[in-house]
């Protein structure tokens, strides 16, 4: 990609953005795995439960799955038919990256904005809380993320489009990863 070309240089500030925030949320996998530990260890052999913990490990996988799904999206890690888009060309690739993001990818991601928008309001204008005694005070901020999922992902289809839109123009190329992963 052009380091010179303006729409290349919000490419890649959208792209850092999503690694990071995907790197950092990729955190929660650990503590996921010590908490999981902890919840066994608890169980098994002090014979206690603990339901907050259990509750934290829950919204912790959800946390990665729907904040970490910007930062697949940028590695190409989603699903794509192959059977079609491998043998295409570089700008075949990129029509194909381009009308995906418009007809699919971003209609998708505002819907679910917009849908979920009332739902993770009303949880937060009650200060929603677990209904499980001992559970997490907070699931309000557990339902947020099902809004922080389709503005990150909104950013990095920004992102996928212009950088299509570049390689459509002739400013820039496919990234080298996606190159491999496509042959």
């Amino acid at each position: 990609m052009s380091r010179s070309h303006p729409v290349a240089a919000l490419v890649r500030w959208l792209d850092c953005f999503s690694e990071w925030t995907g790197r950092s949320i990729a955190w929660l996998t650990l503590l996921m795995v010590l908490g999981t530990f902890a919840v066994v260890v608890m169980r098994y052999v002090f014979n206690q439960g603990n339901t907050a913990l259990q509750e934290s490990i829950i919204y912790m996988h959800s946390f990665v799955f729907l904040l970490g799904a910007a930062y697949t999206l940028k590695h190409d890690g989603h699903v794509r038919v192959d059977i079609i888009y491998r043998p295409m060309g570089e700008k075949g690739k990129a029509w194909i990256n381009l009308i995906g993001t418009l007809c699919l990818l971003l209609p998708v991601c505002i819907f679910l904005f917009w849908i979920s928008w009332e739902y993770v309001a009303t949880s937060w204008s009650l200060k929603e809380a677990s209904q499980e005694a001992g559970g997490l005070a907070y699931r309000y901020v557990l339902k947020t993320a099902l809004l922080v999922m389709p503005a990150l992902m909104i950013l990095q289809g920004i992102a996928e489009l212009l950088r299509s839109l570049l390689v459509i123009c002739g400013c820039a190329h496919l990234p080298h990863a996606e190159e491999e992963h496509a042959l």
